[in-house]
């Protein structure tokens, strides 16, 4: 996998995800949001980094009422240190059904199975031995 990042950057994705849950959670005097960032295996985007999150910590507390009164939303991303073994071992402790999650990038009917994150996943699955219920183009 390339260090650079790759085509499949979407602009400003995560900030947007992470300015409506803000604004959300500001209503409803929310104490915390969860993003399912991951740090290690993400494929170089930059809005799934620890820097990123911490900075986007910043804005929350400084952005917001709550935030400038002492109560700021804490952003949680409890998957942004793990490997995706450990993901998905955790996501089977939970009874995640794997068959109605997606990862793809490529924007097909049926997950590509070549992009970085299929590449991801698959090798993941494979690694702890087990098959990805998600049909692939090309495996």
């Amino acid at each position: 996998m390339s260090q650079d990042i790759p085509i499949t950057y979407v602009p400003a994705r995560n900030t947007i995800f992470l300015s409506f849950a803000l604004a959300w959670a500001e209503t409803l005097t929310a104490d915390r949001i969860y993003i399912g960032v991951n740090a290690l295996d993400y494929s170089g985007y930059p809005d799934c980094r620890p820097d990123y999150i911490q900075a986007m910590q910043e804005v929350f507390r400084l952005g917001t009422k709550q935030g400038r009164e002492g109560n700021p939303i804490n952003i949680v991303a409890p998957l942004i240190e793990l490997k995706k073994t450990e993901i998905i071992q955790l996501g089977n402790k939970l009874g995640v059904p794997w068959e109605k999650t997606w990862s793809c990038y490529a924007g097909g009917e049926t997950a590509c199975g070549v992009c970085d994150s299929c590449r991801l996943r698959l090798a993941a699955f494979a690694e702890l031995g087990l098959q990805d219920p998600v049909p692939y183009a090309s495996c």
